[in-house]
């Protein structure tokens, strides 16, 4: 799945561990942990969340287009 690949790699650009990323955009750490391996899926408030945070598009996490 590209979400998943998309959050690992944008995280390990910004130099920030999982507890960081859950920290920032208002998850627990296991929540967080869960989207990254591809357990579970961020709702709609948490994709734009994560889109903020690592400031790219929605369609970029979803692998829809390589334009951040």
């Amino acid at each position: 799945m590209v979400l998943q690949e998309r959050l690992r790699a944008l995280r390990k650009e910004k130099n920030e561990t999982q507890v960081q990323v859950a920290n920032a955009i208002g998850v627990t750490d296991r929540q967080y942990q869960r989207f990254e391996a591809g357990v579970n899926l961020p709702g709609f408030e948490n994709l734009c969340a994560l889109a903020d945070h690592f400031d790219v598009s929605l369609d970029y996490l979803a692998g829809r287009t390589e334009k951040r």
